[in-house]
Protein backbone atom coordinates (compact mmCIF):
# COMPACT_ATOMS: atom_id res chain seq x y z
CA UNK A 1 0.00 0.00 0.00
CA UNK A 2 1.67 3.58 -0.44
CA UNK A 3 1.97 6.23 1.63
CA UNK A 4 0.79 8.96 -1.08
CA UNK A 5 -2.53 10.07 -1.68
CA UNK A 6 -4.03 8.67 -4.71
CA UNK A 7 -2.92 12.11 -6.64
CA UNK A 8 0.64 11.31 -6.13
CA UNK A 9 1.43 13.97 -4.67
CA UNK A 10 2.79 13.45 -1.05
CA UNK A 11 1.85 15.86 1.80
CA UNK A 12 3.80 18.14 2.99
CA UNK A 13 5.24 17.74 6.99
CA UNK A 14 3.20 19.46 9.28
CA UNK A 15 4.90 22.93 10.65
CA UNK A 16 6.87 23.13 13.06
CA UNK A 17 5.01 23.67 16.71
CA UNK A 18 7.71 25.20 18.43
CA UNK A 19 10.28 28.05 17.14
CA UNK A 20 14.02 27.75 18.51
CA UNK A 21 14.68 30.07 21.84
CA UNK A 22 15.86 33.78 21.04
CA UNK A 23 18.92 34.77 22.93
CA UNK A 24 19.69 38.45 24.03
CA UNK A 25 22.85 39.61 22.12
CA UNK A 26 24.25 43.20 22.64
CA UNK A 27 27.04 43.96 20.29
CA UNK A 28 28.58 47.12 18.87
CA UNK A 29 28.61 47.15 15.20
CA UNK A 30 30.60 50.15 12.86
CA UNK A 31 30.17 51.75 16.11
CA UNK A 32 26.51 51.83 16.81
CA UNK A 33 25.25 49.86 19.38
CA UNK A 34 22.68 47.02 18.93
CA UNK A 35 20.48 45.30 21.15
CA UNK A 36 19.04 42.45 19.75
CA UNK A 37 17.57 38.38 19.89
CA UNK A 38 18.84 35.98 17.88
CA UNK A 39 18.68 32.30 17.95
CA UNK A 40 21.68 30.28 18.58
CA UNK A 41 22.12 28.99 14.78
CA UNK A 42 22.49 32.53 13.30
CA UNK A 43 26.21 32.73 12.05
CA UNK A 44 27.64 36.52 12.66
CA UNK A 45 27.53 36.62 8.64
CA UNK A 46 23.73 35.81 8.10
CA UNK A 47 23.38 38.26 11.15
CA UNK A 48 25.23 41.16 9.37
CA UNK A 49 23.95 40.55 5.93
CA UNK A 50 20.06 39.32 6.59
CA UNK A 51 19.43 40.73 9.45
CA UNK A 52 20.92 43.93 9.71
CA UNK A 53 21.30 44.50 5.91
CA UNK A 54 25.03 45.36 6.17
CA UNK A 55 25.53 43.65 2.50
CA UNK A 56 28.97 44.60 2.31
CA UNK A 57 30.65 41.71 3.59
CA UNK A 58 30.15 38.50 1.18
CA UNK A 59 29.17 35.15 1.50
CA UNK A 60 31.36 33.12 -0.40
CA UNK A 61 31.81 29.89 0.67
CA UNK A 62 30.32 29.27 3.91
CA UNK A 63 33.04 27.01 5.16
CA UNK A 64 35.64 29.17 6.32
CA UNK A 65 37.90 28.88 2.93
CA UNK A 66 37.88 31.80 0.54
CA UNK A 67 37.75 34.70 3.65
CA UNK A 68 34.97 36.81 1.41
CA UNK A 69 33.10 37.00 4.88
CA UNK A 70 36.01 38.42 6.68
CA UNK A 71 35.29 40.91 9.46
CA UNK A 72 37.01 42.34 12.36
CA UNK A 73 35.90 41.30 15.84
CA UNK A 74 37.81 43.53 18.71
CA UNK A 75 40.18 44.54 15.39
CA UNK A 76 40.79 41.28 14.82
CA UNK A 77 40.29 39.33 11.69
CA UNK A 78 37.70 36.38 11.38
CA UNK A 79 35.61 34.66 9.39
CA UNK A 80 32.46 35.45 10.13
CA UNK A 81 30.60 32.51 8.56
CA UNK A 82 32.51 30.28 10.64
CA UNK A 83 31.32 31.89 14.22
CA UNK A 84 27.93 31.64 15.93
CA UNK A 85 26.41 35.56 16.56
CA UNK A 86 25.70 35.31 20.14
CA UNK A 87 29.10 33.97 20.66
CA UNK A 88 30.26 37.51 20.09
CA UNK A 89 28.64 39.30 23.00
CA UNK A 90 29.36 42.90 24.00
CA UNK A 91 31.80 42.25 20.62
CA UNK A 92 33.07 45.40 18.79
CA UNK A 93 32.33 44.49 14.83
CA UNK A 94 33.96 46.49 11.79
CA UNK A 95 32.24 45.56 8.54
CA UNK A 96 33.88 47.35 5.32
CA UNK A 97 30.60 49.76 5.88
CA UNK A 98 32.39 50.64 8.85
CA UNK A 99 36.10 51.49 6.93
CA UNK A 100 35.57 54.74 5.57
CA UNK A 101 34.55 58.08 7.64
CA UNK A 102 31.19 59.25 6.16
CA UNK A 103 32.23 59.85 2.53
CA UNK A 104 36.04 59.95 3.34
CA UNK A 105 37.50 56.64 2.43
CA UNK A 106 39.48 55.02 4.52
CA UNK A 107 43.44 54.77 3.44
CA UNK A 108 43.18 51.17 2.73
CA UNK A 109 40.56 51.77 0.14
CA UNK A 110 42.21 54.52 -1.14
CA UNK A 111 45.31 52.46 -1.79
CA UNK A 112 43.34 49.67 -3.40
CA UNK A 113 41.74 52.37 -5.72
CA UNK A 114 45.06 53.85 -6.06
CA UNK A 115 46.84 50.33 -7.03
CA UNK A 116 44.18 48.59 -9.16
CA UNK A 117 43.79 45.83 -6.19
CA UNK A 118 40.47 44.64 -7.54
CA UNK A 119 38.51 43.49 -10.39
CA UNK A 120 35.62 41.96 -9.65
CA UNK A 121 35.26 43.26 -6.58
CA UNK A 122 33.53 40.05 -4.67
CA UNK A 123 36.42 39.60 -2.82
CA UNK A 124 37.36 43.07 -1.98
CA UNK A 125 35.45 43.53 1.82
CA UNK A 126 37.18 40.36 3.03
CA UNK A 127 40.48 41.74 1.61
CA UNK A 128 39.92 44.89 3.15
CA UNK A 129 38.83 43.65 6.51
CA UNK A 130 41.99 41.38 6.53
CA UNK A 131 44.14 44.05 5.13
CA UNK A 132 43.11 46.21 8.67
CA UNK A 133 44.08 43.01 10.71
CA UNK A 134 47.28 41.82 9.40
CA UNK A 135 47.85 45.97 10.33
CA UNK A 136 46.32 45.73 13.56
CA UNK A 137 48.07 42.52 14.57
CA UNK A 138 51.37 44.12 13.85
CA UNK A 139 52.93 41.04 12.15
CA UNK A 140 53.85 41.86 8.58
CA UNK A 141 56.84 44.29 7.59
CA UNK A 142 57.59 42.69 4.13
CA UNK A 143 56.04 41.46 1.09
CA UNK A 144 56.28 38.06 1.83
CA UNK A 145 54.94 38.25 5.07
CA UNK A 146 51.73 40.28 3.49
CA UNK A 147 51.24 37.79 0.92
CA UNK A 148 51.49 34.83 3.55
CA UNK A 149 49.55 36.78 6.17
CA UNK A 150 46.57 37.47 3.39
CA UNK A 151 46.59 33.98 2.15
CA UNK A 152 43.48 33.33 3.53
CA UNK A 153 41.80 35.84 1.50
CA UNK A 154 40.74 34.20 -2.34
CA UNK A 155 40.92 36.42 -5.08
CA UNK A 156 39.56 34.37 -7.91
CA UNK A 157 40.47 37.49 -10.56
CA UNK A 158 44.03 36.71 -9.86
CA UNK A 159 44.56 40.71 -8.39
CA UNK A 160 47.57 39.31 -5.50
CA UNK A 161 50.57 41.67 -6.98
CA UNK A 162 48.33 44.59 -6.23
CA UNK A 163 46.48 44.12 -3.08
CA UNK A 164 50.04 43.07 -1.87
CA UNK A 165 51.23 46.75 -3.25
CA UNK A 166 48.21 48.48 -1.58
CA UNK A 167 48.93 46.71 1.20
CA UNK A 168 52.43 47.65 1.12
CA UNK A 169 51.82 51.18 0.59
CA UNK A 170 49.48 51.65 3.53
CA UNK A 171 51.92 49.74 5.97
CA UNK A 172 54.73 52.29 5.20
CA UNK A 173 52.31 55.04 5.51
CA UNK A 174 51.71 53.96 8.86
CA UNK A 175 55.17 51.72 9.88
CA UNK A 176 58.09 53.64 7.60
CA UNK A 177 59.52 51.51 4.94
CA UNK A 178 60.45 48.14 5.88
CA UNK A 179 63.86 47.69 7.11
CA UNK A 180 65.80 44.20 6.13
CA UNK A 181 67.94 44.47 9.52
CA UNK A 182 65.12 44.37 11.89
CA UNK A 183 63.79 41.11 12.63
CA UNK A 184 60.08 40.65 11.97
CA UNK A 185 57.93 41.79 14.89
CA UNK A 186 55.93 38.88 17.12
CA UNK A 187 56.14 35.16 16.53
CA UNK A 188 55.55 34.94 12.71
CA UNK A 189 56.92 31.32 10.90
CA UNK A 190 56.48 31.13 7.46
CA UNK A 191 53.55 29.01 6.53
CA UNK A 192 51.22 30.12 9.22
CA UNK A 193 48.71 32.45 9.77
CA UNK A 194 47.56 33.83 13.56
CA UNK A 195 44.56 33.01 15.00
Amino acid sequence: MSEFPASGVATPPPPATHASPLYPLRLTINGEAYTLEVESTVSLLDLLRDRLQLTGTKKGCDHGQCGACTVLVDGRRINSCLTLAVMQQGADITTVEGLANGDALHRLQQAFIAKDALQCGYCTPGQLCSAQGLINEGQACTRDQVRELMSGNICRCGAYPQITDAVMTVLEQTQGPPDASEPSPGHWTPGTVPA
